[in-house]
């Protein structure tokens, strides 16, 4: 896989996705995009990965959208199916069967919020902000509202939304757009703390669980109900539950296989 804007590591289970443009803000141009939407591809399909990271380089997350894309002359039906990377960039999230970490090192603007909302977990660095000013540009977060609504209270996401003020990491985490709010000196402790306890749970319990989620949010009650039953009794063929319940009764710690 090569890539020009990232950089993709692995250390044991976890694989580390890092967009690498510090100089443009970490923006998501059509490029980067693009190659997260493969970089992730990878690391789904890489057996020895239990849990993948993204994050920025430098000091930023991301600051959104590459607003170039707007000034560049180009035919609009190219524009259009450019942008329609990032859509399919948040379908891939839902469809990866590991969980996803964001590493929220810095400023995480517009469709870089959207990439922490997608993510199925979050850690920040008290230095962090979050928010969505397209507005303040004539733009609007028209992809992004699909997730971030997801995520945050309706009115709280409407104010940030409308108005385009930032948050702070201490805000982000009342509202439940993170998890953790850290100093800046121990985001990685953290995350790698995170990471290595995600990286000892079963993958195919994760992989079932994480597509189910997915899955029923948008179902009704009876009909999710009835899915996730399924779902359950798929899961119970597993020899990872058989060994999860062995391991319980025998007070020792499980040896998951993926199986």
């Amino acid at each position: 896989m090569e890539l020009t804007h990232l950089l993709y590591a692995r250390r044991d289970a976890v694989a580390t996705v890092t967009i690498n443009r510090p100089d443009a803000r970490n923006a998501l141009s059509h490029e980067v995009v693009v190659e997260l939407r493969a970089a992730l591809q990878e690391a789904k399909l890489e057996a020895a990965v239990r849990a993948i990271v993204i994050t920025g380089a430098g000091q930023i997350f991301c600051a959104g959208a590459d607003l170039n894309s707007f000034r560049r002359e180009q035919p609009e039906l190219d524009r259009y199916f450019q942008r329609r990377q990032l859509a399919e960039l948040f379908n891939d999230m839902t469809e990866l069967g590991k969980p996803t970490v964001a590493r929220v090192n810095g400023h995480a603007l517009a469709a870089g919020m959207g990439l922490v909302a997608a993510c199925d977990l979050a850690v920040a660095s008290d230095a962090a902000q979050f928010g969505m000013p397209e507005v303040n540009v004539g733009v609007f977060p028209m992809m992004v509202m699909a997730i971030v609504f997801r995520n945050l209270p309706r009115k709280a996401a409407m104010e940030l939304m409308l108005t385009g003020k930032r948050i702070d990491a201490v805000e982000a985490l009342r509202l439940g757009l993170i998890n953790r709010q850290v100093p800046a000196e121990r985001l990685d402790a953290e995350v790698d703390a995170l990471t290595q306890e995600l990286a000892r749970k079963s993958p195919i319990g994760m992989k079932l669980g994480l597509e189910a989620f997915y899955k029923m949010q948008d179902m009704s009650f009876p009909a999710a109900m009835a899915y996730l039953q399924d779902q359950l009794a798929l899961l119970s063929l597993s020899s990872d539950l058989k060994e999860g319940v062995t391991a319980f009764f025998e007070k020792r710690e499980p040896r998951f296989t993926g199986r």
